[in-house]
């Protein structure tokens, strides 16, 4: 039953873009796709959470998150399938075990964590606080970025990821991507 949390095996490289909300993740994830002529995995959460906010007028709960993490791996390892050079992936596992601490009073389920920290990924783009913030109907904490960020950044050093700040506007930060996807694209 846990496989539907599990990453299948793929050939090519994954890159993540990674850190609080309405910071240009999504914006990037479509630029780093089409300048690399390949797929990026849409962030699931925002399709679920939009359908319930919609449907029902709730928001996040504990129980949404193990069917959040469920519907991004399983997208996520259909459009790997998809191409052999490099996955644009708009968030992962990390990102909601991250949100699950943060929202239900430093709680995870143990089943997201362990797929949070055992999945892989070559590279995450943390990405900074210094975009517009973007109101919508599931954005909550325009007041708490810096705190946000701060939990982002801390996971990734404290799980040891391979991480690149992005900062700047759009442009500098496509570049400083495709700079460093360039660079695993050479090494594999």
């Amino acid at each position: 039953m846990e496989e539907k949390y599990k990453q299948q095996p793929a050939n090519c490289i994954k890159v993540v873009l990674f850190g609080p909300e309405s910071t240009g993740k999504t914006t990037l994830s479509r630029q780093l796709a089409r300048h690399y002529n390949s797929v990026w995995v849409p962030e699931y959460a925002r399709e679920y959470l939009q359908n319930k906010w919609n449907n029902e007028r709730k928001t996040c709960e504990p129980d949404d998150l193990l069917p959040i993490a469920e519907g991004q791996m399983k997208l996520e390892n259909e459009l790997a399938q998809k191409t052999d050079t490099v996955l644009i992936c708009d968030t992962d596992l990390l990102e909601t075990k991250v949100y699950s601490e943060a929202y239900y009073l430093g709680s995870c389920d143990p089943v997201l964590e362990k797929f949070a920290l055992e999945n892989t990924y070559n590279l995450y783009f943390l990405t900074y606080i210094d975009t517009p913030w973007e109101a919508d109907d599931l954005r909550d904490k325009p007041d708490h970025r810096e705190d946000m960020f701060e939990a982002f950044q801390n996971e990734l050093i404290k799980s040891n990821k391979p991480y690149v700040l992005l900062k700047g506007n759009k442009k500098q930060r496509l570049e400083t991507a495709v700079k460093y996807i360039d660079k695993l694209l050479k090494e594999n």
